[in-house]
């Protein structure tokens, strides 16, 4: 992709995404990305074939800016089961406050709009994934508890991470970012890990 092509497409995403964090969930058209990128829908059109496809990469654009991959880094490279999971609880937990304006405007969308639901589901599938791999990590090391199989911790994991229940403890019940990671910490332990005692 030629140098050209390559700032035509980041000025997209950073159009896409300014508006999006703007947008409150009241959709973001082609054309008003378009505009705001300072191209025509034409050649939007010839960077994304669809807004789908415009969205999803905006999700990963801003991963991109945000460092999500130096993030889990602890998570990915923990020794332990444990601490796989409080590393995913930390990276993910922390980073919500940072993609909660897209986030937002993304569920506020996904029930009438099917390109930011598909953006939508295509992150939390991948955000899945990381709740599946520290349950695997704690079921390698026997310490997950028989009470839920993997699945089911996986599952349980991840609605217990979402970024609704992050904003009603956070924005609705007023905790505190610090008091939001022990607490979601401490209950996984007791859900998920093995009673050593």
């Amino acid at each position: 992709m030629s140098r050209e092509n390559l700032n035509t497409r980041s000025r997209i995403l950073k159009a896409a995404l300014d508006l999006l964090e703007a947008s409150q969930g009241k959709g973001v058209r082609m054309t008003d990305i378009a505009k705001r990128a300072g191209i025509t829908r034409q050649a939007l059109y010839l960077h994304f074939s669809t807004r789908g496809e415009l969205l999803i990469e905006v999700t990963y654009y801003l991963d991109e800016i945000k460092g999500s991959e130096e993030r889990l880094l602890p998570s990915r490279t923990a020794q332990t089961g444990i601490e796989r999971l409080d590393a995913y609880i930390d990276a993910w937990g922390t980073y919500i406050p940072e993609i909660y304006g897209v986030a937002k405007a993304l569920l506020a969308m996904r029930d009438t709009d099917e390109a930011a639901a598909q953006a939508w589901d295509d992150r939390m599938q991948d955000m899945r994934e990381g709740c599946q791999a520290a349950i695997s990590a704690l079921n390698r090391d026997k310490m997950l508890s028989s009470d839920h199989s993997p699945d089911q911790a996986t599952d349980i994991l991840w609605t217990m991470l979402s970024v609704r229940n992050w904003e009603q403890l956070t924005i609705g019940c007023n905790w505190s970012q610090e008091k939001y990671i022990a607490t979601l910490k401490s209950l996984a332990r007791c859900i998920f890990v093995v009673d050593a005692t």
